[in-house]
């Protein structure tokens, strides 16, 4: 296995399918955790029809399954369609950027949402990152998501941390944004 840290810098891929159901984004990024350092190489996956089609049903059978119900068969089935989509993408994009497998740290997998309430601190995201690393070879953080909306969050962590890791590699000044009052927020 090929190093996948030098320097403190890693290479990582993201993916993300949006709630427009039009596909799978990947990328290629290097970064020490602190500091953007470089994107690399990114493309779009367009989901099947077949699959946007199951998605859009898992969308609807989401909204009248109650917390805590197991995976009914179809979803269980369309979950590893999802993945086994999200493995060619890494598959793709690794030979696309002529990297090896060994050559990243890890995968960060969002799966598909498909029931979002952070209001009642629920979020549903069908994907399998075991079976995503397992395909890939490379491991996956994943489900991050469910203790960002547990504490109140609006399920979107890294966010925050990637705009604060661009803001750094550009040398802007910290703060870039200043918390509005309690009160204030009230108001607008």
């Amino acid at each position: 296995m090929m190093d996948s840290k030098k320097d403190g810098v890693v290479k990582a891929i993201g993916l993300m399918s949006g709630t427009s159901l039009d596909g799978i984004d990947a990328a290629v990024l290097e970064t020490d955790g602190e500091k953007f350092v470089s994107a690399g190489r990114a493309l779009t996956r367009p989901f099947s029809p077949a699959l946007r089609a199951r998605l859009r049903a898992a969308l609807d059978e989401a909204v009248g399954t109650p917390t805590g119900v197991e995976l009914s068969e179809t979803l269980r089935e369309t979950e590893l369609l999802l993945t086994a989509a999200h493995a060619d993408a890494v598959k793709i994009l690794l030979s696309d950027a002529g990297l090896a497998a060994g050559e990243i740290a890890y995968i960060g997998f969002h799966g598909q949402t498909i029931l979002h309430r952070p209001r009642e601190r629920r979020t549903w995201q069908l994907g399998n990152g075991a079976a995503l690393a397992c395909e890939t070879g490379i491991p996956v953080v994943n489900n991050f998501r469910h203790a960002d909306i547990a504490s109140g969050g609006q399920g979107a962590p890294f966010a925050s941390l990637y705009h604060e890791a661009l803001a750094r590699s550009a040398s802007a000044l910290m703060p870039m944004v200043v918390p509005i009052p309690a009160f204030a927020a009230a108001v607008i």
